[in-house]
C-alpha cells in the first residue's frame, strides 16, 4: 500500500467548501473523477438537473490546484466548467443567447459575491434536424457553456452556489421559492 500524501491546506480547504452545501432540490451533485493532467492536484463535481423527474441539463465543476501557481491563472486555484442544456427551438435560434447565456455565469458569481478574476469561456448554441433513420422529434437545440476563472481565495462556498445558480438558469428553473404556473390548457382539450 503506498503512503498517504498529505494534501496541501489551501486544496484541502477549497475541496471542503465544495462539499460544504446542499444545492436546491433539483440539482443533484456527486463527486467524479476529476482530470489528472491539468494539474498537481484536481477536484471535480458532476451534476445533473431535473424537473419532473426528466434531466434538463448537466454539467461539471472542476477545481485545479497548482501549489506554485499559474501565469494564466493569476493564482494557485482555478474552477472550469462546462454546462450543458436542451432548449426550445425558437430560445436555442435567439442570437442574443451566447451573450445571456455568459451573463448567467457572470451575475451568479457576482450575485453570490464569488470574488474572481481571469475569467474567460465560450457559449455554443446549437441547432439540431433529423433526417432519415434518424428523423423523430422536431428541430432541437441546445446551448453549451464551457468557462474558468480564478477564486481570489480557498472559500468555495459562494463558487459553488454561483455554479448551481447557473445551472438553475441554463435549465429554466424559477427562482427558490418560485412556482412555475401549470400550463393552461384550452376547455376540452387533451
Amino acid at each position: 500500500m503506498a503512503p498517504q500524501t498529505a494534501l496541501p491546506e489551501t486544496f484541502a480547504r477549497a475541496v471542503d467548501g465544495l462539499r460544504s452545501i446542499t444545492p436546491r432540490p433539483e440539482i443533484l451533485l456527486e463527486e467524479v473523477g476529476a482530470p489528472q493532467r491539468l494539474a498537481p492536484y484536481a477536484f471535480a463535481l458532476a451534476a445533473t438537473v431535473l424537473r419532473d423527474d426528466d434531466e434538463v441539463a448537466s454539467g461539471r465543476l472542476i477545481l485545479l490546484h497548482d501549489p506554485a501557481g499559474h501565469e494564466a491563472w493569476q493564482g494557485t486555484l482555478r474552477l472550469v466548467t462546462y454546462v450543458t442544456a436542451e432548449l426550445e427551438v425558437d430560445l436555442a435560434a435567439d442570437p442574443l443567447l451566447p451573450e445571456v447565456g455568459w451573463t448567467w455565469l457572470t451575475d451568479a458569481l457576482r450575485v453570490q459575491d464569488a470574488g474572481h478574476r481571469a475569467i474567460g469561456g465560450t457559449v455554443t448554441q446549437t441547432m439540431s434536424t433529423r433526417f432519415g433513420d434518424l428523423a423523430g422529434p422536431p428541430a432541437a437545440g441546445d446551448v453549451e457553456i464551457r468557462a474558468s476563472w480564478t477564486p481570489v481565495d480557498d472559500e468555495l462556498v459562494p463558487h459553488l452556489h454561483a455554479w448551481c445558480t447557473l445551472l438553475a438558469s441554463t435549465a429554466g428553473l424559477p427562482p427558490p421559492g418560485v412556482t412555475a404556473l401549470a400550463e393552461r390548457r384550452p376547455a376540452g382539450a387533451a
